[in-house]
């Protein structure tokens, strides 16, 4: 009867050493393909070493799923918006729907209304009020000659202005304004069930939401899908913080920059996709343009869920354990939500929000808006549209792996003064090349447009890279919180710079310039940027890394 009342306290004993015994080790390393360091993360980048088991190559597997799925959740994310001036139509809010030319002549939208393609205007003969246009002038010679000229307008008018106009740009920031909430929430999921569980979640809601984007039918529910829509944007945070768990200090930034770079990509390539790919092909095979973008949102959906599957089936978290812990990174507790307000306390933590805040919220801020940019201002078909909004996009390819590796290896060169000075430069050129984006008007022809937008993503990405390449060192306990809450800081750049910018400014160009002041104004607070109390690292020191390890700013300590 004693050793039956030992066993329970025995088990207890047992019990509470291994919970306080760390995290346990396998009891031989295994044999990775990529060569790690002592804490088995990665100290190499091989992009085509995709070869081996989960348990032989955790990292590239992980590299790869953590930017495959943030590819297809970007996809999802913006297929609306090439689409939506179709989108428009099938729901009835363009202004020539709402207001009937031939009913309501004078409506601002039609006064100032010109044909770009042949020259022609609303108003042959000129407005009576240059100023206050408020009707059109009559022929002076022919006073039987009519003063509006209805055929130039387009089949949906949408410009600056008119309640459809309102209505794509309020569902554009939904979209973007439902993914804060997300992110930040993702701090304290992503510790609770780990990177791979919450990927597979992220991307079938999305999935659902995308699909259920087929059956819109008015602009309350083209705005509430939208919003769900944008839960896909999270992946983000589990994307850096994925990668962040695989590799070491000497390659995270570009590690971290190629997958989030290549998985922004899908912005991009959503404009090309979801017009030339999807809603073309389908109305030359005889379908209406009604018809062909409802039949077109089922497949980013489709292939939201198809990944979700193949992460959930073949991926680890950690390299050396299938599901992540806060011990992993160092946390002595599990995940609370007091945290948050612990990372916040930060104010390196504040700076780089606002500084994400203003490339990423740009990026996010051009995907929505620049198709129907092209097609309302400069009056392009919908593929011409599509073509240009994804050269923003495209600039993913190269520059946010380009803005990573310069954050590497001016750190290599000057410390982490060299980060900050990168980081600091691209912000200041996206804000440079955005104002002179804005200076492009519709007189213009549409390459010199091409060439100020293509400029001006590039620094976008190379922003977003090289803030990467600092969060891992903000806080490495609680990295999790503050990859959620810079990621968040993206998104509310986004919705600032809808609301404040491009909803209630009447002139097409002026909200480029203003944001472009934001961004500049962000750029400014790079040297908040001090690791300790009494180093500043904007002022160069000389390197103090060395390959794979890397002293932690905040604490002194190995950040592996």
């Amino acid at each position: 009867s004693s050793l039956h009342a030992c066993a329970p306290a025995e088990g207890l004993r047992k019990t509470l050493a291994r919970r306080t015994a760390g995290p346990r080790r396998p009891p031989a390393m295994p044999d990775f393909k990529c060569a790690v360091n002592a804490n088995s993360k990665a100290t190499e980048l091989r992009l085509f070493r995709i070869g081996g088991t989960v348990q032989q190559n955790p990292h590239m597997r992980g590299f790869w799923a953590a930017t495959i799925s943030f590819f297809v959740a970007f996809l999802g994310w913006f297929c609306l918006a090439p689409l939506a001036i179709d989108v428009a139509k099938s729901i009835g809010i363009c202004e020539n729907q709402l207001y009937p030319p031939q009913d309501h002549p004078r409506r601002p939208a039609y006064l100032t209304y010109r044909n770009l393609r042949t020259g022609k205007a609303y108003c042959p003969f000129g407005l009576t009020d240059e100023d206050r246009p408020a009707d059109c002038e009559i022929d002076p010679g022919d006073v039987g000659a009519s003063r509006y000229n209805l055929s130039v307008l387009e089949d949906c008018v949408c410009t600056i202005g008119t309640h459809c106009h309102d209505t794509l740009g309020d569902g554009a920031t939904a979209s973007v304004a439902s993914t804060i909430f997300v992110r930040i929430a993702l701090g304290t999921f992503l510790e609770r069930a780990g990177p791979v569980n919450v990927q597979v979640f992220l991307l079938t809601f999305s999935a659902i939401w995308v699909a259920a984007a087929a059956m819109i039918n008015a602009e309350w529910n083209y705005i509430l899908i939208r919003f769900f829509i944008g839960a896909a944007g999270g992946t983000f945070v589990t994307n850096q913080f994925w990668v962040s768990l695989m590799f070491a200090p000497n390659v995270v930034g570009t590690a971290n920059a190629t997958a989030a770079g290549w998985g922004n990509l899908g912005g991009g390539f959503a404009q090309v996709f979801m017009v030339l790919m999807l809603f073309q092909p389908l109305k030359l095979a005889g379908m209406s343009a009604d018809a062909a973008w409802r039949a077109a949102m089922l497949v980013p959906a489709a292939l939201c869920l198809a990944t979700a599957v193949c992460v959930k089936l073949f991926c680890w978290d950690t390299p050396l354990r299938k599901r992540f812990t806060p011990v992993d990174t160092g946390k002595r507790y599990g995940a609370a939500l007091w945290d948050y307000v612990e990372v916040l306390k930060d104010p390196r933590v504040v700076a780089m929000i606002l500084q994400y805040s203003a490339c990423f919220g740009a990026e996010l801020a051009m995907n929505n808006r620049l198709a129907t940019h092209f097609r309302t201002y400069f009056q392009m078909g919908a593929g011409d549209a599509a073509t240009l909004a994804s050269a923003f996009g495209g600039m993913n390819l190269f520059a946010r792996s380009l803005g990573g590796i310069c954050s590497d290896f001016m750190f290599a060169k000057l410390g982490f003064a060299g980060r900050v000075w990168v980081q600091f430069l691209s912000l200041f050129l996206e804000a440079l090349c955005l104002y002179l984006f804005g200076l492009v008007d519709n007189s213009q022809p549409w390459y010199v447009a091409l060439v100020a937008l293509v400029f001006f993503s590039v620094f976008v990405q190379m922003a977003e890279g090289t803030s990467f390449g600092i969060v891992p060192f903000l806080n490495k306990e609680h990295l999790a919180l503050v990859s959620a809450l810079v990621g968040a800081g993206g998104n509310m750049g986004a919705v600032i710079a809808g609301l404040c910018f491009y909803k209630h400014v009447d002139d097409p160009l002026t909200p480029f310039k203003l944001h472009a002041a934001f961004v500049l104004c962000c750029a400014a607070l790079s040297p908040i940027y001090c690791w300790s109390e009494d180093e500043d690292q904007f002022v160069p020191h000389g390197a103090r890394a060395s390959a794979g390890r890397e002293v932690h700013p905040a604490a002194g300590s190995e950040l592996a």
